[in-house]
C-alpha cells in the first residue's frame, strides 16, 4: 500500500481526537525513574514495527509507525527525559 486514503486519515484523526480528550481529563502521572526506559522501549518497538511494515510494502503503516516513534522521541525531549539541543531532530529550542 503506497497511498493514504481518506479512511486512513479519518481513522487516525478520530483516534487522536479521542486520546487528546482523554488526556485533557486525566490526572497527572509520571514516575521519572521508569519513564525514560519506557519511552525508549516504545520508540524501539515503533521503529521495529515501521521496518516490518516497510518490508511488507505497507508504506502507510510504516510511515505511521516511524512517525509515532519520532513523536515519542520529541515528547521525551520536551519533558526532559533526554537533554538534546538539536532542533533539526527534536522539537526543542537550541
Amino acid at each position: 500500500m503506497k497511498e493514504i486514503t481518506d479512511e486512513k486519515l479519518d481513522k487516525y484523526f478520530d483516534i487522536t481526537a479521542r486520546a487528546l480528550e482523554m488526556a485533557k481529563k486525566a490526572p497527572q502521572k509520571l514516575e521519572v525513574e521508569s519513564a525514560r526506559e519506557d519511552f525508549l522501549d516504545m520508540i524501539e518497538r515503533y521503529v521495529s514495527d515501521a521496518k516490518h511494515f516497510r518490508g511488507k510494502e505497507d508504506y502507510v503503516n510504516a510511515f505511521a509507525a516511524v512517525s509515532y516513534a519520532h513523536g515519542w522521541l520529541d515528547a521525551g525531549a520536551r519533558i526532559g527525559l533526554w537533554d538534546v539541543k538539536d532542533s533539526t531532530l527534536f522539537t526543542v529550542d537550541e
